[in-house]
């Protein structure tokens, strides 16, 4: 089997424009690899389906190995690199040197980190070994059994992994002889249905390239839970009765240290009527196994006597056999997995390695709902600290605020405030800072005290955004930077471009009470969605003039606009999150939307205005909103 190593720049594989090719890109974060194993299969769909004499030819089980390879391609160049990843796929015909075959390629942009094997260091391939192989998988393993042969390509600024799987089950005529051209391979409800443990050991093809596929899809279903107990009761239905009897998952508790103990996330078994029993007698001994024994399978003779204290390892082994795996993600001990099966026959070597892999997946599941769970708790307790608790009451207006913080467990950039000034004035403020998370919170933390200190010295509408930008261009600018070195020294994730945290888009105007009824309202825009007045009679004008945003020039001067807002009148202020609301290509406020929207709400209530232009956001797309959304309601009394 052949494995090219190339490290000539410019050198490529073919020329893709004459063949059918299929290319995209793919963050660099855990979805990679579930998003190109569904690029990879709807491109051979569609090949499949315009009827390409090569593609007529793809089985199910190279659908099946394409989508492992892919999956280990990319997950390698996520995990290695760390950068946004290019999948390029493409069919080649016959020669009369070759087969047709399926070539694969998965470029990452950091080609100075070498790819990781777990090759025999003196195989002469030339690759670099991990401290530790489980620790990284068997990725380029399984490509290598896999494919017909596989290679790497250098080029500036580029490292591309490539595979050549050949198309060896041709058949030109895929629906006369009853066979699927293409099939999707297993779904979730396939990976959970109860299928018989037996079928395993009855069945060597599905424990070779059928555990693949498995160990493809299960990654898929893991890989999108943010819950460690979800993550621990998907695994639990994975592992039986496909390969066990029953099993139980232990996870350790975040912070507990040594002396914490193990808390019993999941049991299951395949007769449900026993699980009951199965938990009471586990409950009582918690496995926690040493570091030392790795994260191989460790033996023990099991009974499920409570009489002895379920101690395993001092059983006779007459009522079966069990099998414990430390659960483990980034060098850490995060849980362990104990399955049982029925009688002491010796479990094959196969699936005690098809089930090391499957824990490693677990592991990485239950890591990332960790990572998730405390970036959702600090941006929740970073969003209450950065919002005014209680907004002031203004007389002679009544105020209705919506704000809906997006829900991806990073604290966002949207904040708002109503506050009292000296003069009998009330100010208020809608503001976005460019970006979200630690620096985003920064920005936000600065600004809005900021702005109440500037509002209540006297400053007027357009000096306060004329001194704000100067801050934001000074003060700001550093201690986001800092923000975002605290963050990676940490281990997080920042954005590549601190600087754009710095850039804010506000809307502040001050209101003054009239002797007559009305508020006179003075506001300024800076580079935000403008706000619209309604009149009662339902005619919507822009109540300001565009500006620049802040945090961009230092030479600019904001200008304010004035305006009475009699009684009955509304002034409706939104964020971004409102205004580019996305359905498909469409954005909420194309056409003018959001105008028409507010225009059918005339004769409502503050309340009934921001309640009807909340729905009407939300009701514009299937999917929730993926960005915070606020919106204020001020009308005249």
């Amino acid at each position: 089997m052949q494995r090219d190593i190339v490290q000539r720049p410019g050198i490529t594989v073919g020329h893709p424009e004459e063949r059918p090719v299929a290319r995209t890109s793919l963050p660099g974060n855990l979805l990679a690899p579930s998003a190109g194993r569904r690029f990879v299969q709807a491109a051979l769909a569609e090949w499949s389906g315009l009827g390409l004499p090569t593609a007529v030819g793809c089985s199910e089980r190279l659908a099946d190995d394409a989508s492992v390879v892919v999956s280990e391609l990319v997950t390698n160049a996520v995990v290695h690199a760390g950068t946004n990843v290019e999948l390029l796929c493409r069919l080649e015909e016959a020669t009369d040197d070759e087969a047709a075959a399926l070539v694969l390629e998965v470029s990452d942009h950091h080609p100075a980190r070498a790819v990781r094997s777990d090759r025999p260091a003196d195989d002469g391939a030339g690759y670099v070994l991990p401290a530790d192989p489980v620790e990284y998988g068997r990725g380029l393993q399984l490509v290598g059994t896999l494919a017909e042969r596989w290679g790497i390509t250098y080029r500036t600024g580029l490292k591309t992994v490539w595979a050549r799987l050949p198309v060896d089950d041709w058949n030109p005529f895929p629906e006369a002889s009853g066979e699927p051209g293409f099939q999707h391979g297993l779904r979730a409800a396939e990976l959970l249905a109860p299928t018989a443990r037996r079928a395993l050991r009855d069945d060597a093809d599905w424990a070779g390239r059928g555990a693949l596929s498995f160990l493809a899809e299960a990654s898929d279903l893991l890989a999108g839970q943010l819950d460690e107990d979800i993550v621990a009761a998907l695994a639990g239905q994975l592992l039986v009765p496909r390969l066990a009897d029953w099993c139980a998952i232990w996870l350790e508790p975040e912070n507990g240290g040594p002396v914490a103990v193990p808390r019993l996330a999941s049991v299951w078994h395949r007769d449900e009527t026993e699980t009951p029993g199965l938990r009471t007698v586990l409950e009582q001994d918690p496995i926690r196994l040493p570091e030392r024994v790795g994260t191989g399978p460790v033996s023990l003779a099991w009974t499920g006597n409570e009489e002895d204290g379920g101690e395993p390892g001092t059983h006779e082994a007459h009522a079966g056999s069990a099998l414990a795996y430390r659960i483990t993600s980034g060098g850490r001990t995060l849980g362990a997995v104990l399955l049982g099966r029925e009688g002491a026959g010796r479990v094959p070597d196969e699936v005690t390695a098809l089930i090391e892999d499957f824990v490693r997946r677990v592991g990485l599941a239950v890591g990332a709902a960790r990572a998730y769970t405390r970036q959702a708790t600090i941006s929740r307790i970073l969003q209450r600290a950065l919002l005014p608790g209680k907004v002031a009451d203004i007389p002679g207006v009544t105020s209705s605020l919506v704000y809906e913080p997006s829900d991806d467990g990073v604290v966002g950039g949207d904040f708002y405030d109503i506050f009292p000034c000296p003069g009998d004035r009330w100010c208020f403020v809608l503001g976005d800072v460019q970006g979200s998370g630690p620096e985003a919170a920064v920005v936000t933390g600065l600004a809005r005290p900021w702005l109440r200190l500037l509002a209540r010295e006297g400053f007027g509408v357009g000096e306060v955004l004329d001194r704000l930008n100067r801050l934001l261009l000074d003060d700001a600018m550093e201690a986001a930077e800092a923000a975002a070195l605290m963050v990676a020294a940490a281990g997080g994730q920042h954005t590549a471009d601190t600087g754009q945290s710095r850039f804010l888009s506000l809307l502040y105007g001050e209101l003054v009470p009239l002797p007559d009824g009305g508020v006179r309202c003075t506001l300024a825009s800076a580079g935000h969605p403008l706000p619209l007045l309604l009149r009662p009679d339902g005619a919507v004008r822009p109540a300001a003039e565009p500006q620049i945003l802040l945090g961009i020039f230092d030479d600019v001067a904001y200008e304010s606009q004035s305006f009475e807002l009699a009684p009955g009148d509304s002034l409706l202020c939104v964020t971004d999150g409102v205004t580019e609301r996305r359905s498909g290509t469409l954005m909420f406020d194309d056409g003018d939307g959001l105008a028409l929207a507010l225009a059918d709400c005339a004769g409502l209530s503050a309340d009934g205005i921001a309640d009807r232009i909340k729905r009407a956001v939300h009701e514009f797309a299937e999917r929730p909103p993926d960005d915070d959304l606020a919106l204020l309601v001020l009308q005249a009394g």
